[in-house]
């Protein structure tokens, strides 16, 4: 059975450069995240314009609309979660199926543990690096603020419960070479280690 590897880690740590990663090292990667992506342009799209009308235009999730109709409300906040996840975790599982023969899989998911995503993985690996580094990263990004750093900090779990959660982790704070061999090093601790969790 594939081995599920789950891998998180909060805004600015480098967790899609890790994953991009595992990738060049011959190991599948599902991306939660650009599975809604795909989902806001395909399935998920007439649901949520039939709760939240006016959030979908020519066929696609209008991500600001959509945004604004769920801001500072936790009920419109579960509804739209209740429409997506699921959808999300048939994604996950089709992946899942068409890897079974591989050793290893990973599930990038940002909210990995928020959403309890760990317990559908049999190990968990935390992407970190310092704060100072982390808030170097994000401000340097187009259009992101303090403010919206700040924000978005206060909905993810602190950096510090993650390292704690985590049976793994890769400081990225160290340049691409390092990071590279912390990958290597973990799937060299992996290898052979069959999976038990049950997922479906």
């Amino acid at each position: 059975m594939t081995f599920v590897l789950g891998l998180t880690g909060s805004i600015g740590m480098g967790k899609s450069a890790t994953a991009d990663l595992f990738r060049k090292l011959g190991v599948p990667v599902h991306d939660a995240d650009a599975t809604v992506h795909r989902l806001y342009r395909g399935r998920a799209a007439p649901l949520i314009e039939k709760a939240f009308p006016g959030t979908v235009a020519d066929g696609t999730v209008d991500r600001p609309k959509l945004g604004a109709a769920v801001l500072n409300s936790p009920a419109r906040m579960k509804e739209l979660e209740a429409i997506v996840h699921p959808l999300v975790r048939e994604e996950e599982e089709t992946f899942l199926a068409r890897v079974s023969a591989l050793p290893i899989a990973v599930l990038d998911i940002p909210l990995l543990f928020e959403t309890r995503g760990e317990t559908r993985c049999d190990a968990t690996l935390v992407v970190t690096a310092p704060a100072e580094v982390q808030r170097e990263r994000v401000l340097a990004r187009p259009g992101m603020t303090a403010e919206k750093f700040s924000a978005i900090l206060a909905k993810q779990m602190p950096d510090a419960d993650k390292r704690a959660r985590a049976h793994f982790l890769v400081d990225t704070s160290r340049g691409f070479s390092s990071a590279e061999a912390q990958v290597r090093s973990i799937l060299v601790c992996l290898a052979g280690r069959p999976g038990r969790r049950h997922r479906f």
